[in-house]
C-alpha cells in the first residue's frame, strides 16, 4: 500500500464509480480496478460493496477512507512545514548567550517574532568557554560571548562596547562616582570564567596597570549571584553596566569608576565550518538591519 493507492480508493469513494473515478484522475479503468483489487487483497477486507451501478463504501471502507484523509492533511501539512522550514519561515533557533551580555537579545528577538511567529527559540546560558563548547558540540547555531575569547574557530560580528561600573547595596553612602582610591577599601566581587580568559583578568589587568590592588573577597560565573551578594551587603561588585537588569536598581546602587575606564567587548559569533539553517540566516540579517 501507498500513497497513490489510497488516492485511488479515495476517489473511488468520493465518486462511487470506478468509471467517474478513472476520468476524474485521468486514467483507463482497467488499472484503477486492478489498484482497488490489489488494495482489497492486502487488507484482507472488502472496501466497497457493489450497488448496482453505485459502489458503496463498507465498515472497513469507511475506517480506511477516514484514516486516508487524515493521512493526506498529514502529507500536506508535512509537505508545507518543510517547506516553510527550509524558506527559514518556521522551525527552532538555538542561541547561546552569557548571562552578562543577555540584555542585548530580548528586544531583537521580540523584532524577529514579529516578523516570524513560527519560529521557537531554544536559549542555552553559559560563560563564553561554554558558549563557544555548545557551537563546536553544535547543540547552537550562534552564540554571544564577552571577549576575550579565542575567535580561530568562528567567525563573529562584534557588538557595541560596554563600560564597567561599580555596583553597590542601596544603601551606600558613598558620593556619586567612586575614586580609583575607593576601590581600593572595598571588598570587590569579579565575574570569572569556569574556564579560560575572561573579565576577570581584563579587570585585574587594568587595576595593575593603575597601581591598584584590590581586595577581591568572591569570583564566580554568574551575574545574578554577585547582583543578589550586593544587595545582601557582602561587598560591592565590578560588572559590565548591560550585564545589570533594570529592576535591580530599586535594590542597588550602580556608580560610575572616576578614573578608571574599563571597557568590555562583546561579539556574536558562529562556527566557520558549519553553514547556518535559513532561521540563523533570517535572524542574522534582522541584527544588520538594526
Amino acid at each position: 500500500m501507498d500513497i497513490r493507492q489510497l488516492r485511488y480508493f479515495a476517489a473511488i469513494a468520493e465518486e462511487g464509480q470506478i468509471t467517474r473515478a478513472a476520468k476524474r484522475l485521468h486514467m483507463a479503468q482497467p488499472p484503477l480496478s486492478y489498484q482497488l483489487k490489489t488494495l482489497e487483497e492486502e487488507f484482507g477486507q472488502s472496501l466497497f460493496e457493489r450497488n448496482g451501478k453505485v459502489m458503496e463504501l463498507t465498515e472497513a471502507g469507511k475506517l480506511l477512507y477516514e484514516r486516508t484523509n487524515e493521512l493526506f492533511r498529514w502529507v500536506e501539512e508535512t509537505m508545507h512545514d518543510v517547506q516553510q522550514v527550509g524558506e527559514g519561515l518556521k522551525g527552532t533557533l538555538s542561541i547561546g548567550s552569557v548571562k552578562s551580555s543577555f540584555s542585548y537579545l530580548p528586544s531583537r528577538i521580540k523584532k524577529f517574532r514579529d516578523d516570524y511567529p513560527d519560529i521557537i527559540f531554544q536559549l542555552y546560558e553559559g560563560d563564553s568557554y561554554r558558549i563557544a563548547e555548545y557551537l563546536r558540540n553544535r547543540d547552537i547555531e550562534i552564540g554571544i560571548v564577552r571577549l576575550p575569547l579565542d575567535l580561530h574557530d568562528f567567525h563573529s560580528l562584534p557588538l557595541p562596547a560596554d563600560r564597567f561600573v561599580c555596583v553597590l547595596p542601596k544603601d551606600s553612602t558613598l558620593s556619586d562616582k567612586i575614586h580609583l582610591q575607593d576601590l581600593a577599601e572595598l571588598p570587590i566581587m569579579l565575574l570569572h570564567r569556569v574556564r579560560g580568559i575572561g573579565l576577570y583578568e581584563l579587570v585585574m589587568d587594568t587595576c595593575q596597570e593603575h597601581g591598584l590592588e584590590l581586595n577581591v573577597i568572591c569570583h564566580c560565573p554568574d551575574t545574578s549571584m554577585l547582583l543578589t551578594l550586593v544587595k545582601s551587603g557582602v561587598g560591592a561588585a565590578l560588572l559590565p553596566l548591560s550585564s545589570i537588569p533594570p529592576f535591580y536598581s530599586e535594590w542597588l546602587t550602580i556608580k560610575e569608576i572616576e578614573g578608571l575606564h574599563i571597557k568590555s567587548e562583546s561579539a556574536i559569533i558562529w562556527l566557520k565550518s558549519r553553514r547556518l539553517s535559513k532561521q540563523a540566516e533570517r535572524f542574522m540579517s534582522s541584527i544588520h538591519s538594526l
